[in-house]
């Protein structure tokens, strides 16, 4: 298990305002500032790191040489040390986070343990998997120009680069708007600019697509492609969607779930020598490896048909607006959506990122007010209006960030707490039985806050889950899981469709969208298309609407223009 640093904020929340970096900079700067340094070499003798409190090390024995310039595909399953090993590169740890460090770990001639961190931040970026809780700023072009100005940039400079970096992540014409203010997948794409910004020469990404739709995450690959290709940087890639990354790999490091090291060396090599030993401990098995598998890869559950009964929701001609400003002239977030969900249905909702697909689930879900429309439950019930007895059993929800939903000091409370006001005589042997199913057993004394993101999603699907809504809302339910992880939560909701449960899923994930009846495709807050799975995969015209690709390095991305919503 890998705990992260601690909770993230909410939306705004510590966010700093009231002061424009690149118009107000208190630097009298009569130099350019640094420019972009050197790519460093990595190496990694006997590596080991256990965080406070715990037995088990998070990283163990492991010991690597990644040449300068090279990129690095760090490859296991959820909980293996790789978010670690990434803090680890950046000098989290020992510096900030406590813990217990063994071996060695140096960028060029720098021993990490032993140099100070800001001598590190100059040698190194990081993305980390959950952008909310890395970005500072109130506004987007401060956000950017905020780690340039500490690294001191004169102002000019930091003019120049600031709409360079958001135009690299296709956040061009951002640079006015409210940091708390755009989706989560623009937040993302916010984070990564952050750190290609100062130009480090150690690049070092946890995760970085995690929360993009497929065309910002081609458009991520292509640009970690050309940093490869130009060789002025050492990369350092932690990413379940492997087929994308392999091939831009110069080295590959496989770590199991507890923390050791399986295998390193070149692609192809390690390949061959671990595929079947990566397949095994649940990891993400690229394409090209899997003819060295002994049994084929299993794709997952297979999709079941499942009768049609009472209509459980319904969306009629709904809108919605969040508060705007000067610098905020975006048109509705939604506008003009309506579909309908019955027993037994599985919906995907797809779109690009800004899209409005969160926005809708959390309009179904009752915690926004639509502008303009109405959202009908079963029984004709607002969803606004339900009490706190009824919510349990009408709508399970589960956010894209799944610290949001948290409210218990440990995941044991935190599944109880689903169930409290619903079957207050439930027995603790019931909630030990749903930590078991969702592997959460080992964590039951864990702050929910301190699991890794795999972990934070599964513990969120178990607490909604268990309280059997005939509604479940899920907000990209299998991201950040690995192959194993995910599997497993697509047979937990096949368990809730079976007992006539209706899900609605917004999600990225193309697996998980062949397992659904029905795909919604959302564009700049309007309904495009509402139809069968099938039909939606089989044909091309309907996707490049969503966006949405289902094969990474199929030719040139287009460019990514501003999109409203959340």
């Amino acid at each position: 298990m890998e705990p992260r640093p601690g909770p993230s904020t909410d939306g705004s929340a510590g966010k700093l305002r009231g002061r424009r970096l690149i118009e107000h900079s208190g630097q009298s700067t009569t130099s350019a500032g640094p420019g972009p340094v050197r790519a460093p070499a990595v190496t990694a003798a006997d590596l080991g790191w256990t965080y406070r409190g715990r037995v088990s090390p998070a990283l163990s024995g492991v010991s690597f040489a990644l040449p300068s310039s090279a990129v690095l595909l760090v490859l296991g399953p959820s909980g293996s040390g790789k978010s670690t090993l990434a803090r680890a590169l950046a000098g989290l740890m020992p510096h900030t986070l406590p813990g217990r460090w063994e071996g060695s770990l140096r960028l060029d001639r720098l021993e990490v343990a032993e140099t100070a961190t800001g001598r590190l931040a100059e040698v190194t970026g990081i993305c980390f998997q959950d952008p909310e809780g890395q970005l500072v700023m109130s506004r987007v072009e401060d956000e950017v120009a905020f780690g340039l100005e500490n690294r001191a940039w004169s102002r000019p400079r930091m003019l120049r680069r600031v709409p360079e970096a958001l135009a690299e992540v296709g956040l061009g014409g951002f640079e006015r708007r409210d940091t708390a203010r755009i989706s989560g997948g623009e937040q993302q794409r916010l984070a990564i600019a952050d750190v290609l910004a100062p130009l480090p020469g150690l690049l070092v990404f946890d995760e970085p697509t995690a929360q993009l739709d497929p065309v910002g995450t081609e458009a991520v690959f292509e640009r970690l492609e050309r940093l490869a290709r130009r060789r002025e940087r050492t990369i350092v890639i932690v990413e379940h969607r492997v087929d994308a990354v392999l091939p831009i790999a110069d080295r590959v490091l496989i770590l199991d779930g507890e923390g050791r090291q399986v295998g390193f060396g070149r692609p192809d090599e390690v390949g061959q020598a671990h595929a079947e030993t990566l397949d095994r401990i649940g990891g993400w098995v690229p394409s090209a490896w899997r003819g060295w598998l002994r049994t084929p890869v299993d794709d997952g559950p297979a999709r079941t048909e499942h009768s049609r009964g009472e209509q459980l929701v319904a969306c009629e001609d709904l809108w919605f607006s969040y508060p705007r400003d000067a610098t905020d002239p975006r048109p509705p977030v939604l506008r003009e959506v309506g579909f309908r969900l019955r027993e037994g249905e599985r919906v995907a909702l797809v779109g690009s990122n800004g899209s409005g697909k969160s926005t809708l689930l959390l309009l179904v879900a009752g915690l926004l007010k639509q502008s303009r429309g109405r959202i009908v439950l079963a029984g004709g019930r607002d969803p606004r209006r339900l009490s706190r007895r009824e919510l349990p059993h009408a709508i399970g929800l589960c956010f894209q960030d799944p610290e949001l939903g948290f409210v218990a000091p440990t995941v044991r409370e935190e599944v109880a707490a689903g169930l409290s006001r619903s079957a207050p005589g439930l027995q603790a042997g019931q909630v030990d039985d749903a930590l078991r199913r969702f592997g959460l057993e080992g964590l039951a004394e864990e702050s929910p806050f301190r699991l890794s993101i795999g972990e934070q999603r599964r513990l969120s699907i178990c607490a909604a889950t268990i309280r059997q809504p005939r509604l479940l809302l899920l907000d990209e339910p299998t991201f950040g899981l690995d192959r194993l992880g995910s599997d497993a939560v697509i047979e937990l909701l096949d368990v809730h469709r079976s007992s006539g449960g209706a899900q609605l899923l917004a999600t990225h994930d193309p697996r998980l969208v062949s397992r659904c009846d029905r795909v919604i495709a959302l564009h700049a807050g309007a309904v495009r298309s509402d139809g069968p799975a099938a039909a939606f995969l089989a044909d091309p015209p309907l996707r490049p609407q969503a966006p949405w690709r289902l094969a990474s390095g199929s030719g040139r991305v287009p460019d990514l223009a501003p999109v409203a919503g959340r």
